[in-house]
């Protein structure tokens, strides 16, 4: 009895009370966005507003379930339910596709996608593994298989294909970094099999995320610069194309990087400078080649979304509608809103934003409620984060932490993408909005994925490994 009550007293509250409160407001929402007037009552099932009530008690009972398991059993079946996961993935690319995509395992007139649940899963195993790994000792073979555990779930989701979850999987990596999983030891063997090239210093390991941080930019700037002609500042009438164009400018600005650190760098470190802008050089120009001549390897609607996205084209009444709508409706919603219900863009009768209950149920909020409500609703967003954030640092176990923070990215992951798509800051990819959209896959795997957070630190004190 003692035990419980200590469960419950260490029980963040907080967390548990914000997540409830996003939930109510996601019901609030689903229901305003897919309101029918022949069906105005809440709990008709035949609505997709009564099947998310279904979903929310749904998903809060598996919540409570899985915070009567002891945590120390994810620790033990970390690497059955991993491998649970996998089977999972594997089995649902031989059922029948659904809107293209061999994403969803159906049972009976219901179906779940595997992938959602893989995320935690792949929490799971990646906290188990860290946990006995000593910093410290770091190889090639941790960065592997660190790695591995991450590049075959995003491998079969690939096969789906699922391009927003396969997104979402890439938050793992800033997990791997925080706990110091570097790539400096797979760069230094790759190094260290150059002549005369030998060193073990940590200097690229130091400097790897503001490298990592203009390389993407430049990779960036070449996608936009690349897919148009430039003309030579000398002669003005000579058009080249922007993928030679780009590839000369990168290698000018290699010329003039490689000279500025070698003067100010010491003798000892020229040849790690020289090996770091020779890779970039060749990413940069690697991205801009594929982009324009492998372009039509990719879906010709994924290969419209990036070019809409970087603003190489446009299609406002086509492929883009979905983005403009969107902006639009948003923008209605001016400063305090129309009001609850009385969204008219993003209305089921204006039908102006497809899938408004969905991956654009931001749309009918804004719309409702204005930048006041939507700026309360981000607060209510980023207090979660950061309570999770906070939960992650006080863990005196490691397992614990690495789920905490796998937890904080991937709900940062789907936060940030979401309501970036429906202002226009990202790419439509398809990603829900936490706790908010409507769909029972999603909204089961982020209540589970809490509350097994919630579990793992109430019994904090209990796992000090």
């Amino acid at each position: 009895m003692k035990r419980e009550e200590t469960l419950y007293k260490n029980l963040d509250w907080s967390l548990l009370i914000v997540l409830f409160l996003l939930l109510i407001m996601g019901v609030a929402t689903v229901y305003s966005a897919a309101y029918n007037e022949k069906h105005p009552n809440l709990f008709d099932f035949s609505q997709k507003y009564g099947k998310q009530v279904l979903w929310v008690i749904f998903s809060c009972f598996l919540g409570f379930l899985v915070f009567l398991i002891d945590s120390s059993i994810y620790r033990k079946f970390a690497i059955p339910i991993y491998i649970f996961c996998i089977l999972l993935l594997v089995i649902v690319l031989f059922m029948p596709s659904v809107n293209g995509a061999h994403a969803w395992l159906g049972i009976g007139n219901l179906g779940i996608q595997p992938a959602e649940f893989t995320k935690i899963g792949t929490a799971i195993a990646l906290g188990s593994y860290l946990n006995k790994w000593n910093p410290k000792m770091q190889n090639s073979k941790t960065v592997i298989i660190s790695n591995l555990i991450l590049l075959v779930p995003m491998g079969l989701i690939l096969l789906q294909p699922d391009a927003g979850t396969f997104v979402v999987f890439t938050s793992f990596l800033f997990v791997l970094y925080r706990e110091g999983v570097t790539y400096d030891p797979l760069i230094l063997s790759f190094v260290n099999l150059l002549p005369k090239v030998k060193f073990k210093e940590t200097w690229i390991g130091t400097h790897f995320i503001p490298i990592s941080f203009v390389l993407i930019v430049l990779s960036l700037t070449t996608l936009v610069l690349s897919r148009n002609l430039i003309s030579l500042p000398f002669f003005p009438n000579v058009f080249i194309s922007g993928v030679w164009g780009v590839i000369v400018f990168l290698f000018l600005l290699s010329l003039i990087f490689l000279w500025i650190l070698r003067r100010i760098s010491a003798k000892r470190e020229r040849k790690k400078v020289n090996i770091i802008v020779l890779l970039g050089f060749i990413l940069c120009c690697s991205l801009s080649i594929t982009v324009n001549y492998g372009f039509e390897s990719l879906a010709s609607h994924q290969k419209e979304r990036i070019e809409l996205f970087l603003g190489l084209k446009e299609d406002p009444d086509g492929e883009d509608y979905n983005r403009n709508r969107a902006m639009a409706a948003v923008g209605s919603g001016a400063l305090t809103g129309k009001g609850y219900k009385n969204a008219s863009v993003a209305s089921v009768e204006a039908n102006h934003v497809p899938e408004s209950e969905t991956d654009f149920i931001f749309c009918p909020f804004a719309e409702e409620w204005g930048f006041v409500g939507s700026a309360l609703l981000i607060a209510l967003y980023l207090f979660l984060l950061l309570r999770i954030i906070f939960l992650a640092e006080r863990q005196k176990s490691t397992f614990n932490r690495v789920y905490a923070y796998c937890t904080a990215m991937i709900l940062f992951y789907h936060f940030a993408i979401n309501i970036g798509m429906n202002i226009g800051f990202a790419p439509v990819i398809g990603i829900p909005l936490p706790f908010f959209s409507y769909g029972g896959s999603s909204l089961m795997s982020f209540t589970v994925m809490v509350f097994i957070l919630l579990k793992l630190d109430s019994q904090r004190n209990d796992m000090l490994i």
